[in-house]
């Protein structure tokens, strides 16, 4: 799965440059073809009639193209990485980059501007949350998303790396699928507005 082939009426108001009731509009009289979500008001919208619609409309359609949300895994253990990114890669809809250590992943930040950031709370050279801090003090990462993950649970930690800028908080161990879900959701990846 290289590219995702179904899009929220969200996702293609990004992709189009348009706002979402422009889309809505669209998909309700007829010009950008679609369907609804059996049972739900969601309205999906699949690849090739966006593609149409872009070309018609005269949208540049490289959005399209590489519209995929950028994801960066920070962690020393290297099986959790390579669990985390299959799974993030199974949803076909991200690129992934990956970061064993505070300093890559500092560098990584500014190259690669991921959309979300998972997050090793103990890494090897810095910890988590002097990450979060250095992405919170860039005004260009202000979107930027961070869910931090450890095995620590103690509260007061928690509620620190909050207040360095982590947006969620995930105890290891966890099921990877509940992190892509999570990020999904942050990154509002599933139609989950009220508008869908």
């Amino acid at each position: 799965m290289s590219a995702k082939t179904v899009f929220t009426t969200g996702e293609a108001a990004k992709i189009c440059k348009v706002s979402q009731q422009t889309i809505i509009r669209c998909f309700d009289n007829g010009s950008l073809k679609g369907f609804r979500v059996p049972g739900s008001r969601f309205r999906r919208i699949p690849r090739e009639q966006l593609y149409t619609f872009m070309k018609e409309n005269g949208i540049p359609t490289e959005a399209l193209e590489s519209g995929k949300r950028k994801i960066l895994i920070v962690d020393d253990d290297e099986d959790l990485v390579d669990l985390m990114q299959d799974a993030f890669a199974r949803d076909g809809r991200f690129e992934i980059k990956t970061a064993n250590n505070g300093f890559g992943a500092g560098m990584l930040v500014k190259e690669f501007r991921p959309d979300l950031v998972v997050l090793d709370v103990m890494l090897p050279d810095i910890n988590g949350k002097e990450v979060c801090q250095r992405v919170r003090n860039d005004p260009t990462m202000k979107t930027v998303k961070i869910i931090c993950i450890s095995g620590m649970v103690e509260q007061n930690k928690i509620a620190d790396l909050r207040a360095a800028g982590a947006d969620d908080f995930m105890n290891k161990p966890f099921a990877v699928d509940v992190l892509v879900e999570r990020g999904c959701q942050m990154l509002e990846m599933e139609g989950t507005s009220a508008t869908g």
